[in-house]
This record gives C-alpha cells, structure tokens and sequence, in this order.
C-alpha cells in the first residue's frame, strides 16, 4: 500500500510535473469559466476558427523578433473582427464566414510554418507541450487565466443576458456590441494562454467540454459555472498524470477524459429517464 502511495506521489515531487499541473489547471479553470458562455451563445465553431487562425501569428512574430503571444492574440483577434465583418456586410452565414477565414488563415501559417527557420516544433504548437512549460512560461498563463477569469466572474450576468438576448440586453441599456468584441477579445486571449496546454487543435474541446457536461446537469447559471470549473480542474489534474504515467500527449489524455466524462453523463442520464418513464 506504501508502494503504491508513492509510486502515486511521485509526480508531484518534479518540479516540470509540479508546473505542468498548475499551468493545465490555470488553464482549464478558464476554460471552464469560458465554456458555459461559448454553449450558451453556440460559439463553439467561433473557438475553433480562433484557435486556428492564431498559427499565422505565431509565425509572423517568430519573424519580427516580439513575444510569439503578441502576434497570436494579434492574429486571432483579427480572424474575429474579419468574421464579424463579412458576416454585417454580405448574405453569407456567420459559420460558412468563420470556415472560410479560419481554414484560410490556418493554411496560411501552415505554408508560412513551412518555410520559416524557427526553433518552435509544429508539434507543440498544434496539440501543445505542458510538460516542457517553463516558470516564465506558467506565470505568463497564470496571468493571464487570472485577468480573464475575473473579467468573466465580474461581468458574468451581462454576459449571461447577451449571450440568451441580445435584443433584450440591448433594450436594457447594456452596450450590446462591447460585450460582443469583448468576450471575442477575452476568448483570443483564452486562447493564447492555452497554447503550451493544449495547443490550437484540442483546446476547442477543452472550451467546449466542461460547459457542455454542466449545462447537461443543471439548468442554474451559478451551478453551471461551479461544475464547469469541478469538472475541467479534475480532468485536467488525472489527464497530466496519466500522460506522466503513459508517456503520452497531455492534451489529449485530458481531452478523452473529458469526453469520457461527457459519455458518461449521456449515458447516466439515459438511464434516468428510462427508469422515470417505467
């Protein structure tokens, strides 16, 4: 029992696992946060035009010699402003714009990827590299995780009330379009932050799995946010060890987890409303 104990403990006792863990559950706690506006507002394709679109940018502020984050945040804003502009100025849906653009800019970045020297791996930008986050690196996401986390908290009823009606938000005198560039700004910036956890691939899921596995459970707001965040810190907690353990991608082992989890309450569900209707 002591054995296993330890051999359980022992992760925690490196300090590239002990800043993994605390980077993932930075990021996840965000995420978390995020995901119940992004279900609520059906932005989940919006995350995943942003988070590809940021590729370009990281190319491009390889190239200028600036913080690869700056020209990310830069890049995805743009792919957002773009979006929304297409979609007030022509006959074309929102999701057919965000395809067009995203898939544009992500191949973009990918030809720019290819034919640019630089010392990121392709790799650890599309699905991430948490284990080899630096201390720089983890107060940087800490930072940001932290500004995010307490813009969403302060304005979460605003936020709620556009996201639901926006008609209505607008009768009551909240400023419509603020909020609306102003959670694609706070979601670029989610984002960004991510990176080094998840990568632009699978960080779409994990802005998309706690909210969706909370809304599943509840129908309160304030329920909703608190299990979002139960879930995404738990999963992103066992996903690291588990990577530890079997050396594998750390996004992705806390991606099937949360998929695992989402399975899990379909199934659980399933079977409560079989045995309410017999």
């Amino acid at each position: 029992m002591t054995d296993l104990l330890e051999y359980l403990y022992y992760p925690f006792t490196l300090p590239l696992m002990q800043r993994a863990i605390l980077a993932a559950l930075a990021t996840g706690i965000v995420c978390a946060l995020l995901s119940c506006f992004l279900v609520l507002k059906g932005w989940s394709l919006m995350g995943d035009a942003i988070s590809h679109a940021v590729l370009p940018g990281i190319v491009l502020a390889f190239l200028a010699g600036i913080p690869i984050i700056i020209g990310a945040f830069a890049s995805g804003l743009l792919c957002s402003v773009a979006t929304g502009y297409i979609k007030e100025n022509s006959r074309i849906k929102e999701d057919t714009v965000m395809g067009i653009v995203f898939s544009g800019m992500f191949a973009f970045g990918l030809v720019l990827f290819s034919k640019v020297d630089t010392s990121q791996h392709l790799n650890h930008i599309l699905f991430g590299s948490v284990l080899g986050t630096s201390y720089a690196e983890l107060e940087q996401i800490i930072l940001i995780a932290g500004i995010v986390s307490a813009i969403v908290i302060i304005k979460r009823r605003d936020l709620l009330l556009y996201c639901f009606d926006p008609v209505q938000a607008k009768v009551v005198g909240l400023p419509v379009k603020l909020l609306h560039y102003g959670l694609l700004c706070i979601l670029a910036l989610t984002i960004v932050s991510s990176l080094k956890t998840a990568g632009v691939i699978l960080v779409i899921a994990m802005l998309i799995a706690p909210g969706i596995i909370a809304f599943s459970l509840t129908k309160r707001f304030e329920r909703m946010l608190l299990i979002a965040v139960i879930v995404s810190m738990f999963s992103t907690v066992i996903g690291t060890l588990i990577s530890f353990y079997l050396d594998a991608s750390t996004s992705a082992c806390i991606v099937i987890l949360q998929a695992t989890i989402f399975l899990g309450v379909q199934i659980y569900q399933f079977i409560v409303r079989q045995s309410v209707r017999n």
